[in-house]
């Protein structure tokens, strides 16, 4: 089958593009995104009640989509489902369109919606994946392993690796749960023999970067990153025997599960991301850190973009009659 024209299309936020990108251009490596905005009072109105107004109702400070139309829309964000409804009907159906997350209007508004599974969204043109869509390809780790073994695994050695979030509105973070994450992380590090590292992201507080630091001083068994130079992150994941990410953010835990390490969820997160976390624990995908050395049992990368992918290439099949 030949390579499809491919769009990918959010309002900018960086989570969104994450997924809509990864999803394109798991799809054509051509792929090419739009960051698009519309007017008020379009922007706050349900995708299928703006769609007829939403070409028309772009801001004109964010991109422009026009004619040809893609052969695939991916779109992510609530903010985004009217453009991709408008694009489908002006195009005459050509376009596939998908939408990634709760469109929190009909899905029947487009060709495919891939959602989450605490989303508990169905429908006959409905998907739902364990984790959400990312751009961490098994390409990229490859190349982030090559890239930082000599710094983060030398002569081999097992590597604990930990990625930091930050506060949410419900779950604070800070000087306490950072004394509690890195004694655990130090427990566990002993029993393995492994050297730690960790990547705060810039969310994570000042107050737990100051403290990591001052605690890991003169460690030379532990890598902290202090946003100067190359951020490690595709490297942590890339190298780690073990993964503990702070249960705040869906993306972290999802990228972390595009690996074969064992990984944990530091925190009890509350509201959606509390209900994300603890279907992953239920299916045996993850377990909650409390500084416990016993060994991960062995598991397979868990990679719900190529899941979606597949799906979409299905569709295009359907539609030209050629198979993928």
């Amino acid at each position: 089958m030949p390579e499809p024209r491919v769009w990918f299309m959010t309002t900018g936020e960086a989570g969104y593009r994450t997924q809509a990108r990864g999803l394109a251009r798991s799809l054509s490596e051509k792929a090419r995104e739009w960051v698009v905005g519309l007017n008020a009072p379009w922007r706050w109105l349900p995708g299928t009640l703006a769609a007829p107004f939403a070409l028309a109702g772009l801001d004109p400070a964010k991109d422009r989509p026009t004619p040809p139309w893609p052969d695939v829309l991916v779109t992510c964000g609530r903010r985004a489902t009217a453009v991709s409804i408008a694009i489908r009907r002006a195009s005459r159906g050509r376009t596939l369109t998908v939408h990634i997350q709760n469109p929190l209007t009909a899905p029947a508004a487009f060709d495919l919606v891939v959602a989450m599974d605490h989303d508990r969204l169905v429908g006959p043109n409905v998907i739902s994946v364990p984790t959400a869509l990312h751009d961490v390809t098994p390409e990229r780790l490859a190349a982030a392993a090559d890239a930082w073994s000599d710094r983060l695994k030398p002569e081999g050695r097992p590597l604990l690796g930990a990625l930091l979030g930050g506060a949410t509105k419900r779950d604070p973070f800070g000087v306490d749960q950072a004394d509690a994450l890195l004694d655990g992380l130090l427990t566990v590090r002993t029993d393995m023999g492994a050297r730690l590292a960790i990547t705060p992201s810039r969310r994570t507080p000042a107050e737990v970067r100051t403290r990591l630091t001052q605690r890991l001083a003169g460690d030379d068994d532990a890598f902290l990153w202090d946003f100067e130079g190359d951020n490690p992150y595709l490297g942590i994941l890339a190298l780690s025997d073990r993964i503990v990410a702070t249960g705040d953010s869906v993306s972290m835990v999802s990228e972390a599960l595009a690996t074969s390490a064992g990984v944990e969820v530091f925190g009890q997160p509350s509201g959606r991301q509390g209900v994300f976390i603890d279907g992953l624990i239920a299916k045996g995908l993850l377990r909650p850190f409390i500084g416990d050395p016993s060994p991960h049992p062995p598991r397979s990368p868990v990679d719900a973009t190529e899941v979606a992918a597949q799906a979409v290439r299905a569709l295009l099949a359907a539609r030209t009659g050629v198979s993928g």
